[in-house]
């Protein structure tokens, strides 16, 4: 059985709350396991969320899910960013897939209330990552 460490952003909780509960039912129907659920504040730290999950041995993947909404500024695009790149640098570093589910930057709330499948859409891939990549020390 696959196991599956799950990362979910609050900020604009009431879709991240949907995207929550869209992951739990996607691991559950492909026969994951969620080994644990961290809630962090925002976006922008789920990578440090990521990697604890990461280091740990009973993790085979981490999805991490939120949404970042469209302000007045061009803070969305920077946190949407950092985030994905961070997000990608655990991934790398600690060999382990981790999978973004985060929607946004430049989206309005209706239009994050639209992508909430997105987080199904993490967990199904950090389960194929975790299931078809090739295992290093086999090699």
């Amino acid at each position: 059985m696959t196991t599956l460490g799950l990362v979910v952003a609050e900020f604009n909780r009431p879709i991240t709350e949907q995207m929550e509960e869209a992951a739990l039912e996607a691991a559950a129907d492909d026969g994951a396991e969620v080994y644990e659920t961290v809630h962090v504040p925002g976006a922008y730290d789920a990578p440090l969320a990521a990697d604890r999950l990461a280091r740990r041995e009973a993790v085979d993947a981490v999805a991490v899910v939120g949404a970042i909404v469209t302000g007045d500024t061009d803070h969305d695009d920077v946190i949407g960013h950092a985030t994905a790149q961070r997000l990608t640098d655990v991934s790398l570093e600690r060999d382990t897939p981790v999978t973004l589910g985060v929607t946004g930057p430049g989206m309005s709330a209706a239009e994050a209330r639209e992508r909430v499948d997105n987080a199904a859409k993490a967990v199904e891939s950090a389960l194929d990552l975790a299931t078809t990549l090739p295992d290093p020390e086999t090699e």
